[in-house]
């Protein structure tokens, strides 16, 4: 059984379900993803509204673990090495950096990398809606997700570009791990929507 089965049937959830329960997950199962569950979540992302019907994504999906390390200990070396630039730093957040055990993938099955095509003013506007719409999508399917916004220089460098096959105009924009969660995400309070002007 797919895990898109699996876990469509366990629970059906609405569109306002979904938003409400979605939470950002740190810790999952080894259960790697199947190929028709990831083909849902992009389904769903391309569904996402779009400037002037221009589509500007692309999509990378990396599981194979070697690559996912060497991934996030070059997001690993890259933030370091931006430390001086950083005010104030995060003794705490470092300490997690120096480790070569820690990944900042969380040890997720995949990692999905929403890319933006040239440089339109509405590119990173569109991919992110897509994202949203991933996000949402892997929750209603029971699968958990987390936005790694350390990971995305990571993936712009020329060395990674070259190795996912990415041309020179195409830049990640967003990188989402997703998996099936190690158990349930503890909810985050939000405060209430300021509103500057309702006229």
């Amino acid at each position: 059984m797919s895990t898109t089965t699996l876990h469509s049937t366990e629970r059906s959830l609405s569109a306002l379900d979904a938003i409400f329960t979605r939470r950002s997950v740190r810790a999952y199962t080894k259960q790697k993803l199947d190929k028709p569950t990831v083909r849902a979540l992009l389904d769903a992302a391309v569904q996402a509204p779009t400037a002037m019907h221009e589509e500007p994504w692309e999509f990378v999906v990396i599981q194979e673990a070697a690559a996912l390390k060497r991934y996030s200990d070059r997001a690993k070396a890259i933030w370091t090495a931006q430390a001086a630039d950083r005010l104030p730093s995060d003794d705490r957040f470092e300490a997690l950096l120096a480790d070569p055990t820690f990944s900042i993938f969380y040890d997720a099955s995949t990692l999905i990398v929403i890319c933006g095509k040239g440089d339109g003013p509405f590119v990173a506007a569109d991919c992110w809606l897509a994202a949203e719409n991933l996000m949402l999508a892997a929750c209603a399917m029971g699968l958990g997700t987390c936005c790694i916004g350390l990971g995305v220089p990571a993936m712009n460098t020329p060395e990674s570009k070259a190795e996912l096959g990415l041309a020179h105009d195409v830049h990640a924009v967003a990188a989402i791990i997703v998996g099936v969660p190690s158990g349930a995400a503890a909810p985050v309070p939000r405060k209430d929507p300021h509103i500057v002007y309702w006229g």
